[in-house]
């Protein structure tokens, strides 16, 4: 059929149906499988139509069409997202004994691991939505990656996620010491760096180690409460080698946050497949054959001020039967907003070792004072400046978490200044 061989009448109504679908298509609530058959057809009349006699109007039905598949791809990006996120991260870090030495360094992630990462979500209808986490941590001095080499170290998961039925996520994820007790201790505030965190990170808040293989639902908020809880597979036939579990509450509404966390650990590092593998966790301490972390802590904000405590046990029961070292850590904090752009933070850790059976050794505690400033150059940059001292019982060499090398006396003392910035 062509306009030029046919009768007026059939033009002016080919015309007007052409105008129809134009105005149909600015219409952008139109459903998309009204688009697509109203783009389909003006791609057929546009085809059919004589462009030496009808001019304009054939560019109306090419445009018709193309703002129709226009609009399909948008719709399409619509239901998507994937973002590009991380944190670079560098700081000169001063000890005043390493090893019977003092030493300056140049030092990677302090206030906060450097990294990089992909986030997404795809809106499924009705609030569903599948997500995804993608996470990368690498040294910035050396560009080496870290976490055991891994591309995705840091985090790696996909999930579902629901307002009203909660989200269950697969992978490589945070146990739930990590996820509620992280943010209400000391170093939680990014005032400070890991420095702050409880000597050789027994309760895993300094993200010693994290968890493969796991499966992890956390319910919607009701009236500011949200549970979570965790598995991680062995992958073998020995259920129980290798394998870890963790339950968390938290509850966050108005000036007040608080959260309780319990993780286990089965066997630890037994097969390279596990859910805790060799090169993903503790090197002061071999031979566990179980691990248990209890935690407890709470934030209240008053004003520009925000006072801390917290509270974690870990126990770690050796392969010898009767053997067993417990960590306790006591943590107290401050944090005040001196300005928008400019924040102080300082706290009080005091840990405490207790070894079975008993030894030389088994009383020994570790009381550290840190404190620091932060100030935001802007929304995403900022400078920090921190100090931190440690000292421990007796003959006990101190040890900050974190620092490159423990002391060769009882006490230590570390300065820190950094830069950081987040994209």
């Amino acid at each position: 059929m062509h306009i030029n061989g046919g009768t007026p009448r059939a033009k002016k109504s080919l015309l007007h149906r052409m105008d129809l679908m134009y105005s149909a298509l600015l219409n952008t609530s139109a459903p998309l499988r009204d688009i697509e058959a109203i783009s389909l057809k003006a791609r057929y009349l546009a085809s059919v139509t004589n462009q030496k006699n009808t001019g304009c109007r054939t560019l109306r039905a090419s445009l018709v069409a193309s703002v129709g598949l226009g609009f399909m791809a948008g719709a399409a990006h619509a239901q998507s997202s994937v973002t590009l996120y991380g944190v670079v991260d560098s700081g000169m870090v001063y000890t005043n004994n390493q090893k019977g030495g003092s030493a300056i360094q140049a030092e990677s992630g302090e206030e906060q691991g450097t990294r990089w990462g992909l986030i997404g979500s795809e809106d499924l209808g009705g609030g569903t939505k599948t997500i995804f986490k993608l996470e990368n941590g690498y040294n910035i001095e050396s560009g080496t990656l870290l976490q055991g080499g891994r591309i995705f170290g840091r985090n790696a998961y996909v999930g579902i996620t629901n307002p009203h039925f909660g989200t269950l996520t697969m992978g490589r994820q945070y146990n739930a010491s990590q996820d509620v007790l992280e943010p209400l201790q000391l170093a939680g505030t990014s005032a400070l760096s890991q420095f702050a965190t409880h000597p050789f990170d027994t309760d895993d808040i300094d993200n010693t180690f994290r968890s493969n293989n796991t499966v992890k639902y956390a319910t919607p908020i009701y009236a500011g409460w949200q549970g979570s809880g965790m598995y991680g597979f062995s992958n073998q036939s020995g259920f129980t080698q290798d394998r870890t579990y963790s339950l968390g509450l938290r509850y966050a509404k108005g000036p007040l946050q608080m959260g309780a966390a319990y993780v286990r650990l089965d066997n630890p590092t037994v097969d390279t497949g596990g859910a805790i593998t060799t090169d993903n966790y503790y090197r002061f301490l071999t031979d566990i054959a179980h691990q248990q972390i209890m935690g407890v802590g709470g934030l209240y904000t008053l004003g520009n001020s925000t006072f801390g405590l917290l509270y974690t046990t870990t126990l770690f029961q050796l392969k010898t039967p009767g053997d067993s070292q417990r960590y306790t850590n006591y943590d107290a904090s401050y944090r005040y907003a001196i300005t928008p752009a400019l924040r102080f933070a300082i706290g009080e850790t005091y840990t405490l070792v207790h070894i079975a059976p008993s030894a030389t050794n088994a009383g020994r505690h570790y009381l550290q004072t840190t404190t620091g400033l932060q100030y935001f150059l802007s929304k995403a940059t900022d400078v920090y400046v921190n100090f931190a001292y440690q000292k421990a019982s007796g003959n006990t060499v101190a040890e900050i978490q974190g620092a490159p090398n423990p002391s060769s006396t009882n006490s230590q003392f570390i300065s820190l200044v950094g830069l950081r910035h987040r994209f």
